[in-house]
Parts: structure tokens; C-alpha cells; sequence
């Protein structure tokens, strides 16, 4: 009992303690003179997926593969469908030029990496793994997607809305990263404990568990956030930080994971990756065509709903 009490506390702690870190590093880097834009395009974007990148350093530490592959794709799958999903039906989304120009295809890419490594498409092996290699390989295509984030827009990056970071002091900053880097390491550890007694006593492998429940509740920040963006009509922050975070959890996340520790792949996954992909591609196509071109409108939201629901069952039911 004391297990499952720890689990759900340590989606609380990790979740805290990512908003901590987020605040103390975003406090320091305006003492050292970088701009709110900057800020936002790196330790915001990177907090956002901060509880899957150390829900994963654990797993991969302790072989847990199947969570790890799991949480990131099931993470992806619940931005692209749940998160943007729910935004467009509260209000329909304007996307943003340089999300449809970069943003979008980075995202497609990205799943279609990840089905080619995981099933050694690419070099001629027989292992399914994504081992050390792929790992490097995702992470340099990630420091090219930053380099053309501060670099090569920087025309449509003066159009991004700035959110404003509070500044402390240089004593209660340090504080804040202590104590947000401290609940993201109790946090994860709980997680992962958690996953291990859930799945040996439901009977369910901890791919199902990282792709529904780990990654639904990881997402229950941005889902928050979304709704209270499109309620304002705000719902281009939304889709931009959803598709963000989708890029930050393959490239960084996965390839962070892979290096750490070569990562078994189950090929029953490629199942929700095509889903993934497909719906990617889906998305790419509601912002291309329709009535009102780089629209998602809110029939087009219903739809990526009950994509998601359909994933949902598929993953619990069918796999």
C-alpha cells in the first residue's frame, strides 16, 4: 500500500519539483542577462519535459526499457491528440508560421526516427535496440533543432510570445534548483518503484503502463495550461508547446536514455508509433488544407480526441 501512496505522491513531487528548478534556472539566467525570448526556447521548452527526462534516466538505470520507450511515445501521442485536441474544440487553432514552416515536420520526423532506429532500419542490424549509437544520432539531430530555434529564425522568433520570468534572489534561486532537483530525483525514484509493483500485480507490462498512465499523468501540466491558454484564445501557445515538447521527448529524452544505457525495443510498440506517425501526418494535413488553411478547427479537435480514445483502447484492451 505504502508503494502505490509513494507512486501518486511521486507524480506530485516530480512535477513540483520540475516547476522549482524551471523558476530558479529561469531566474538566473535573467541575473545573467539573457532574454525572456531565450528563456523561454530553452529552460521553459526543456522543463516541460524535464519529469519524462528523469522518469526515464531511472528507467534506463535500472533496465526498465519497455517504461522508457513507452513513456515517450505515450507522452507524444497524448500532446499531439489529447493536448491539441482539447485546445482546438475550446477554440480553433491560428498556427503560427514558423510551426508550420519548421515545427510541424521536425514532429513527423521525429516519429519516423524512432520507428527506423528502434527496427535498425537504418544500418544493416538485427537486434531491435536502440542502443548508443541511435542514441547520439538523436541527440545531435536535437542540437540542430536549437540551432535553428536561435539562429536561423530569427525573424519569426520576434513574434513569439514572451512569457514573463520573475526574478529572486541569487540565495533563493540556488534554493529553488536544490529543492526542484531534489523532488525530481525523490519523485522519479517513487515512480519507478511504483511501475514495478503496478505492473507485477495487474499483470500488464510497464510499456502499456508508460504509455497510458505515466504519460497521461507527466501530461496533466500542459493539459492544465492548454485549457486555460484556449480559454483565453490564446491556443498558438498550446500547439507550440505541445509539438515542442513532443521534439524535446525523442530527440533529447529518448537519446539521453539510449546512451545511458542501450534500450531493448519491443516490436509490439510499433503499433502506437504508427499511430503516432499517422497522426502527425494527420495533423500536418489539418493545418495544410481545410477551409481556413493553418486552422485546426474544432471538428478537426473532436477528431484527434477520438484518435486518442482509440489509442487508449487499443493499448489497454487490445495490446
Amino acid at each position: 500500500m505504502l508503494t502505490y501512496i509513494l507512486f501518486v505522491l511521486g507524480f506530485v513531487v516530480l512535477i513540483v519539483g520540475a516547476k522549482l528548478l524551471i523558476d530558479g534556472a529561469s531566474s538566473i539566467g535573467l541575473r545573467l542577462g539573457l532574454s525572456q525570448l531565450l528563456i523561454g526556447l530553452t529552460i521553459v521548452a526543456l522543463g516541460t519535459s524535464l519529469p519524462e527526462l528523469i522518469i526515464n534516466i531511472f528507467a534506463s538505470i535500472n533496465g526498465n526499457t519497455d517504461l522508457a520507450v513507452g513513456n515517450v511515445v505515450g507522452s507524444n501521442i497524448t500532446n499531439t491528440l489529447l493536448i491539441i485536441g482539447v485546445a482546438a474544440i475550446i477554440f480553433p487553432i491560428k498556427v503560427r508560421e514558423i510551426i508550420n514552416k519548421r515545427d510541424i515536420w521536425f514532429n513527423l520526423f521525429a516519429g519516423i526516427m524512432v520507428l527506423l532506429l528502434a527496427n535498425d532500419f537504418l544500418f544493416g542490424r538485427s537486434e531491435n535496440k536502440i542502443n548508443q549509437f541511435d542514441g547520439f544520432i538523436l541527440l545531435s539531430i536535437f542540437i540542430y533543432f536549437l540551432y535553428l530555434s536561435f539562429f536561423k529564425s530569427e525573424h519569426e522568433n520576434e513574434h513569439t510570445q514572451e512569457q514573463k520570468t520573475k526574478s529572486y534572489s541569487l540565495v533563493i534561486s540556488v534554493m529553488l534548483i536544490v529543492a526542484g532537483g531534489a523532488g525530481l530525483f525523490v519523485g522519479g525514484k517513487w515512480i519507478i518503484s511504483g511501475v514495478s509493483q503496478l505492473s507485477a500485480d495487474l499483470g500488464v507490462s510497464e510499456s502499456v503502463l508508460g504509455l497510458t498512465l505515466i504519460a497521461g499523468a507527466t501530461s496533466l501540466p500542459e493539459l492544465v495550461t492548454t485549457i486555460i491558454a484556449a480559454l483565453q484564445k490564446n491556443t498558438d501557445i498550446a500547439i507550440g508547446n505541445a509539438i515542442g515538447s513532443n521534439i524535446f521527448n525523442i530527440f533529447l529524452v529518448l537519446g539521453v536514455s539510449a546512451v545511458i544505457k542501450p534500450i531493448n525495443y519491443n516490436l509490439s510498440l510499433n503499433v502506437q508509433i504508427g499511430f503516432l506517425v499517422f497522426f502527425s501526418l494527420m495533423l500536418m494535413l489539418f493545418i495544410q488544407i481545410g477551409k481556413a488553411r493553418r486552422t485546426i478547427s474544432r471538428k478537426e479537435g473532436i477528431l484527434l480526441i477520438f484518435g486518442y480514445f482509440c489509442f487508449l483502447y487499443y493499448s489497454i484492451y487490445v495490446n
